[in-house]
């Protein structure tokens, strides 16, 4: 087991069978996050990138079994932000100091395109970083957000398995989804995607295909955090997927892919109140604080019991500055952009 982190630190490369060996023993758990957090430091440094979150509408067209936002949860209060009103939000954040923001919604239609043009261009002229989480588009609509300033696109997977994903992802395909990452890449975008752990069917080999595909696909940045049900949703009565165990996948991860980004995710801190303090000296080096102000935070129920949906935006800031700064690391100035470090070719396997 010990050969097995070592041979992940030094090379970055572990086959399946190797994943599964280390995801299903516990006993060296600890030694695979010292190994991630060496790795984060010597490749991405110290540094913690923060992105700015506004979730502008939580009405969605699909059916996600596990998603609070899914079209047939007739429990949850609906909304959709004015443009205006996510400008505003926008140039609050950039006060704040943020260098990034995301904007985040359900796969909403009200949003045409040159609404979504309008307001990409509004965020741009505040010498930002963009990222877009919308959803799956046609590739030309891609092409237009790339062209108005969009730098980046966070488009999760969840699981890697095709029939898991379609069972969790009713009228969906999974090929399609595969599809969108890829046409997202090859636009330029910074591709971000990510997967949950403890899914209902899901098993060790799903999540050891799971971060090869992250590997194989490109990723620039990776969010992974634990399954939590909602309440409304057909997943209401299965278990939370495990804290451990997501911070074990996330820590593979930054040892298979060591220039990535990688998020402390708030479902993390969901389940563990030092959650993404614990990501952070795991392999993490990327936080989102969330910037959408009053009780639009609440009503963007993804799953049960969500943190910091009744503190303000200028709260979460010094908050999340404040634990950065309490384990030592600090908040970076810059715009978060993936470093891809000379030392590593994926392609090859070893030095450029």
């Amino acid at each position: 087991m010990n050969e097995l982190i070592k041979k992940a630190e030094e090379t970055h490369n572990l086959s399946k069978e190797e994943l599964v060996t280390l995801l299903k023993d516990d006993s060296l758990n600890q030694e695979i996050f010292h190994a991630a957090n060496r790795v984060r430091h010597k490749y991405v440094g110290d540094e913690v990138h923060l992105r700015g979150l506004i979730e502008f509408s939580n009405i969605c067209k699909q059916n996600c079994l596990y998603c609070g936002l899914r079209r047939d949860n007739d429990q949850i209060t609906r909304y959709r932000l004015e443009i205006d009103k996510a400008i505003d939000f926008a140039e609050k954040a950039n006060s704040y100091g943020y260098k990034t923001l995301v904007l985040q919604s359900g796969e909403d239609s009200f949003y045409t395109v040159d609404k979504m043009k309008h307001l990409i261009g509004k965020i741009k002229s505040l010498d930002l970083a963009l990222t877009l989480s919308i959803g799956e588009k046609a590739r030309e609509e891609y092409e237009e957000y790339r062209k108005a300033g969009a730098d980046r696109y966070l488009l999760r997977i969840e699981t890697t398995d095709k029939k898991l994903y379609e069972q969790l992802n009713p009228g969906m395909s999974f090929d399609n989804r595969v599809k969108c990452l890829k046409e997202i890449k090859e636009l330029g975008y910074e591709l971000g995607t990510g997967c949950m752990v403890g899914l209902p069917g899901q098993s060790i080999e799903f999540l050891a295909d799971d971060i090869l595909f992250f590997k194989e696909i490109g990723a620039d940045m990776i969010g992974i955090g634990p399954f939590i049900p909602n309440h409304n949703t057909p997943l209401k009565d299965t278990e939370s997927g495990a804290f451990e165990m997501s911070l074990k996948v996330m820590a593979l991860t930054r040892l298979l892919l060591p220039d990535i980004n990688i998020p402390a995710t708030t479902a993390m801190e969901t389940l563990n109140l030092k959650g993404r303090l614990i990501a952070l000296q795991s392999g993490a080096n990327v936080a989102m604080p969330n910037v959408t102000e009053g009780e639009y935070r609440k009503y963007y129920e993804l799953y049960q019991g969500k943190i910091c949906v009744n503190d303000t935006p200028a709260h979460c800031r010094s908050c999340i500055t404040g634990q950065i700064n309490s384990i030592g690391r600090t908040v970076s100035e810059e715009y978060g952009f993936r470093k891809k470090s000379c030392s590593y070719d994926y392609n090859s396997g070893g030095c450029c």
